[in-house]
């Protein structure tokens, strides 16, 4: 069994920055990614960024490209989601999620492991 657990969330205004952090323990853990997602209230949760985890490859949703990066420490099990130019528009509670073998990795469906969820609220 794998436990995700993510931390660095919190209330800043919109411009400000965020470092999300999600360390994982459990088993031996070696997935093949892992992303982060996101839910705001009445909405899907959606797809925001996902990094493989043994080659240097990373994903993002338009909507946060340029402004997020996903970055991960393989010694540590932890990646992270630097959120910069923050907009009110990405307050939702973000969860961090890892994929043990190849799947769709945009889809929330593809994915094994979830963590409890930290907020973001950012303000105008």
């Amino acid at each position: 069994q794998v436990q995700l657990v993510e931390s660095g969330g919190g209330l800043v205004q919109a411009g400000g920055s965020l470092r999300l952090s999600c360390a994982a323990s459990g088993r031996t853990f070696s997935p093949f990614a892992m992303g982060w997602f996101r839910q705001a209230p009445g909405k899907e949760r959606e797809f925001v960024a996902v990094t493989m985890w043994t080659i240097v490859s990373t994903f993002y949703a338009d909507s946060v490209k340029g402004r997020f990066a996903i970055s991960r420490d393989n010694a540590k099990n932890t990646v992270y989601l630097q959120m910069n130019n923050l907009k009110p528009e990405d307050t939702a509670v973000y969860y961090c999620a890892a994929a043990i073998s190849p799947t769709l990795i945009r889809q929330s469906s593809g994915y094994h492991y979830w963590g409890q969820g930290t907020q973001v609220t950012v303000s105008s």
